[in-house]
């Protein structure tokens, strides 16, 4: 048995009441649960700390000296979390992330934002999500802070820590016709000659896609390039053709409301998504508070069992 603040708060409140059912009821705990924490207290120090009378409860001379101890216990962890607390407000400054484009991490935007905001509201903070940058070079030379990117292969300059592989998928207009049953898994060939809608060729995920339907030995025709969340909704929605994306950022985005996602396999497109951040540049107080939330929400997204986020 372990002698933990909430037993030393039950003994003071019952020694400073001179009841056990007064105290019970102003911390809300039953009358016999909060005996039993006094039994363990006893049980602990072996000796007895209370003794009722005929004007009610009273420490004996082993729970005065206990409850004087407590007191300055119980004084000094309300005043850890008073510093704490304040410490959290005191962290000022800015912090840039960036997010890979097309990637579940662009999910992971909002619920960053607003924990930040409500844990530290004096960190600014600015997330770039924007095509046409090569974010590991922005940390790198330290015109960014971290980022989360795709890629689990070592960068000179940055370190990487592997978070989590995300699954691609098939999206379509709600009214395309596809091979198989709605809903099922369809395999890589049979997006031979399918209109696709997919990045430009300088982007991760196009060379991912690519690798893997020449894998499948499948030539899809694609129509166009498109570099703008917005746009390529807008394309697939009107019935351009399909696009490849992973899972939540269709479920995120609501512009892609109504559209069909079906798995691939055969082989399955996945990819690892990684913090990077400089291997030469320290971290700021803000920009170390701002990846101890970051992480603590991807550890969110990876316990929800989020469709097509798998562990590492």
């Amino acid at each position: 048995m372990s002698v933990d603040f909430k037993k030393l708060r039950s003994f003071v409140k019952i020694v400073d009441t001179g009841s056990v059912s007064r105290a019970a009821g102003l911390l809300r705990i039953a009358q016999p649960a909060l005996s039993q924490q006094i039994a363990s207290l006893e049980a602990h120090f072996k000796h007895q700390l209370l003794i009722r009378s005929n004007v009610g409860i009273a420490p004996t001379e082993a729970g005065m000296i206990l409850y004087r101890h407590a007191q300055i216990m119980l004084r000094q962890i309300d005043q850890a979390q008073t510093d704490i607390e304040q410490s959290a407000k005191s962290v000022a400054g800015r912090v840039s992330i960036g997010l890979a484009t097309y990637s579940s991490s662009s999910a992971l935007s909002l619920p960053i934002l607003k924990e930040i905001r409500s844990r530290y509201p004096q960190i600014i903070v600015h997330i770039n999500d924007s095509f046409g940058h090569i974010l590991s070079e922005l940390v790198m030379t330290g015109k960014m802070d971290m980022a989360l990117i795709y890629t689990s292969n070592p960068i000179k300059g940055v370190t990487l820590q592997p978070l989590f592989r995300e699954e691609m998928f098939l999206v379509s207009p709600a009214n395309m016709e596809l091979p198989g049953e709605a809903g099922q898994p369809l395999p890589l060939a049979a997006l031979n000659d399918r209109p696709l809608l997919l990045p430009s060729k300088n982007h991760f995920l196009r060379r991912l896609i690519d690798d893997a339907l020449h894998r499948a030995r499948a030539v899809p025709d694609v129509v166009s390039e498109i570099e703008s969340v917005p746009a390529l909704s807008a394309a697939v929605l009107d019935g351009l053709g399909s696009t490849i994306l992973p899972a939540s950022v269709v479920s995120e985005t609501s512009s892609f409301a109504g559209a069909q996602v079906r798995a691939l396999t055969t082989p399955v497109i996945d990819a690892t998504v990684s913090l990077c951040v400089s291997d030469h540049l320290p971290l700021s107080e803000p920009a170390l508070a701002a990846r101890s939330i970051l992480l603590d929400i991807v550890g969110k997204l990876l316990g929800s069992r989020h469709p097509g986020i798998r562990p590492i």
